[in-house]
Formats: C-alpha cells, structure tokens, sequence
C-alpha cells in the first residue's frame, strides 16, 4: 500500500512540476522547452491515473494526450522508421483492435436482437440518423475544408465504438443492449457507412461505395468473425478446447493458411471494378487466431496460467493500437491542427454533446426504460474512431490528401472518451430508483 501510495506522489509532482514550467514558458514566451514539457507532464498524469483506483478510467485519455504531443514536437518521429512508412501499420493495428472486439463478443449477442427488438431498433435508428446528420450540419455550420469536412461527416456516420460498452458498465446501464447494439451497428456498417458517406459526403469529396465497403469487411468485419473463432477456443467449456493437441493443430493450421495467402493466395480476394477486397484481413485472422491457440496452450496448458488473461492482454493491446494510430495521423497534419485545432475541438464537444442528448430524449420519446436510455444515450454519443481514422487513411478514393479527413476523427475520439467517463460517472451517481419503471418493457414495441 506504501510502495502504490508513494508512486502515486511521484507521478503527482512530475506532473505538478511540469504543469508549473509549461505555464512559466508560455507567459514568459520562451516556447521552445513547451514541447518536452507538456509530454512529461501528460505522460506522469496518465502513469498518475493508472496507479490510481478511481481515475483509472481517464489514463487511455491522458495518453493519448501524450502521444499527441509527442507527434505535434516531434513529427518525423512517427513518419518512418529506417524506411519503412508507419502509415502502413493503421491497418493492421486496427484489424487488431477489432479481433480483440471479437474476441469479447458471441453469436449470442447477436442472436439477443430476438429479445430486445424494439430497444435494439430504436438504437440502430438513432445511431445511423443523429450523428450523421448532426456531423454533416456541424460541417457545413463551421465551414470546414472539403477534406476536414468530410472527416466529421465520416466518424458521425461509423457504428458505435468498443468503449461504449465499458461505459455503459460504469453508468449502471443495460450492458447486454449496449454489447447489441455495438454487434449490430458493426455488422451493418458495411452497407450504412458508405451510403451515408456517399449521400452526405459526397459534395465535399468523391466516396467510392463498393471501394469503402470492401475495406470495412477487410478491415472490421473479418477481424470480428476471427476473434468470434478466437473466443471459442479462449471461453468454451467443451473439453476438446482444452486439449493440447486440438490447440496445438488449430494454432498450426491457421499460420499455415496465413502463409499459404502470403506466398501463393490471390493479389486480392474480390475485385468489382475499382473496387477491391483486400486478403490482409484474411492472413491477420488467421494470424491471430493461431498466435491465441498457441498462447493458450502454453499459458492455460503448460504453464495452469488464470483462464481469462486475454481479458488484461487486449485492453493493453487496444490501448497503444489506437494512441499510435492517432500519433501516426496528428504527425502527417500537424500544421493543419495548429491552425484549425481549436475549432475542429469546438466541433467534437458540440458533436458528441448532441448525440448524447438526443440519443436520451430520442429514446425516451419510444418508451423505453431509463437504463435503455442511458445505454442507447452513451451508443448513440461514442462511435468507432479507430475505424474512421482507418477509412480515411486507406480508401483513396476518400480523398488525395486522406490525412485531413482523418483529422477529426482523431480528435473526436479522445474527447469521447473523457465525456464518456464523466456522464458514467454522473450516472453511476444516480442510480434508477424503483418508480423509474419502464412503461412498456424493451421487449415490446411502444403501441
């Protein structure tokens, strides 16, 4: 208790510390130690949140502040490594964000639509209207660039992101409908996403529908159906799961067909005019998967390791996927943040803020009880940045200077995750008392 007691006074006064010499610089103009400064400091606060039992919640935010500010000082140091561009890896990283997704997920929350039909409806109604037509309007308001624009428009017209679940966990809220929800509007996002892209974003830039649609199989929906596999073998109670041969064989059959789809597998698995899918999200599920079957095996097996340690792995993973890629992004549009930072800010609290409040009121309007409302609320309010920032980084057909796009949603992403923590928090604080019993249960449609 001393040794966590005295870590959390260190990382307190380095922030401290460096909080009084950021101030100093700036009113005394000398500007040029600003940046190192503002990384130490941003870097002891999320060290601070992480030791620390109830703020643990805010260190995802605070690092990815630090490495914002390590991106915006030191730009090339996130361009390319010995040669090799970084932008490549957005994708990888994000297809494994999504297996770690997959991972957590079943059929049965898909199949739980059955039972909630009506909340479930309502939410996926929410999702796909609000935030899209709130970002579009916030777009053409600010008058943004055609290329930022149509970065606000994109990240309002994702599914809902992993984080929500989490959220709603912490608000006391329906988590069966929030994971639902979550399943569902990913599942859809494939056909949702690019027509919307396509009707709201089309006057700022050029949206190949078939072109995005491939990409976000290729890079979403393959990775899910992988970690669905993956959590098989990682949850089930059937014996053959837990036998060294079986996952000895899985682990060797997918590297092989990984390999086999690098060496000698198709350039592409589908192609319909300009339209490609890509066989990357394909080798990395296979990847994966035989890389789990054969941690399981020495950590279960061999080494009688607790059963759910992919539960403490993926967050760690997730984690520094998602602070890299928005450092990869914030270092290739450092100048245009410089300039329209503040104002595309202003957007993402106003954007996100909007959703909240009409996701709640909208869901209050079917009749659905205050827990749904919460949930659908926090659905409606946070969307999958990493999948936005990987849509406007890869899809050329978004637009030639694909960076700007992705700008917004690597800003929209943090602040959701700072008020997402604040209304669970608040919520979590107001717990639903006896009389706030649903009119008609979620079950049932409003009649």
């Amino acid at each position: 208790m001393k040794t966590v007691k005295s870590f959390l006074g260190y990382f307190k006064f380095v922030f401290m510390l460096c909080l009084v010499i950021v101030v100093v610089m700036l009113l005394t103009g000398r500007r040029a130690g600003v940046g190192p400064a503002l990384i130490a400091m941003f870097s002891s606060l999320a060290l601070f949140f992480m030791s620390h039992s109830k703020l643990k919640s805010f260190s995802f935010t605070a690092w990815v502040f630090a490495f914002v500010s390590v991106s915006m000082v030191y730009p090339i140091a996130f361009m390319t490594w010995y040669g090799f561009n970084l932008k490549v890896l957005i994708v990888p990283l994000i297809q494994i964000i999504m297996f770690g997704m997959g991972t957590t997920l079943s059929l049965s929350d898909f199949g739980r639509v059955l039972k909630m039909p009506w909340a479930v409806f309502i939410g996926m109604i929410l999702q796909f209207t609000v935030m899209p037509l709130v970002g579009y309007t916030i777009a053409k308001s600010f008058g943004f660039d055609d290329k930022i624009a149509a970065g606000v428009v994109l990240i309002g017209s994702c599914p809902g992101g992993v984080a929500s679940n989490l959220m709603t966990f912490l608000a006391g809220g329906n988590v069966a409908l929030s994971v639902t929800m979550t399943s569902c509007s990913t599942l859809v996002s494939p056909l949702m996403t690019p027509f919307l892209m396509k009707t709201l974003a089309g006057e700022f830039i050029e949206v190949n529908f078939l072109g995005m649609m491939f990409s976000i199989i290729n890079m979403i929906i393959v990775p899910i159906a992988a970690g669905l596999i993956t959590n098989r073998i990682l949850y089930s109670k059937r014996k053959e799961f837990h036998s060294s041969g079986i996952l000895a064989f899985v682990g060797v059959v997918c590297i092989s067909l990984a390999v086999v789809l690098i060496k000698w597998g198709p350039a592409t698995v589908l192609t319909i005019g300009e339209a490609t899918l890509a066989k990357d999200g394909f080798i990395v599920g296979f990847v994966l998967i035989g890389v789990v079957a054969f941690a399981q095996l020495i950590v279960r097996i061999m080494l009688k390791g607790p059963e759910h340690w992919m539960d403490k792995v993926l967050p760690l993973v997730s984690m520094v996927g998602i602070c890299f890629i928005i450092a990869i992004i914030t270092a290739r549009s450092a100048w245009d943040l410089l300039k329209i930072g503040p104002l595309l800010i202003c957007a993402g609290i106003l954007h996100n803020a909007i959703g909240y409040v009409l996701g709640y009121w909208g869901a209050r309007a079917a009749r659905l009880s205050e827990n749904d409302c919460r949930t659908v609320a926090i659905e409606v309010g946070l969307q999958n940045g990493g999948m936005a920032s990987g849509l406007a980084m890869t899809v050329s057909k978004i637009a030639a200077d694909n960076a700007k796009v992705a700008l917004a949603p690597a800003i929209f992403g943090p602040w959701m995750n700072i008020s997402g923590s604040v209304l669970a928090t608040w919520w979590r604080s107001k717990p639903v008392s006896r009389s706030k019993v649903p009119v008609k249960e979620t079950q049932e449609p409003a009649k």
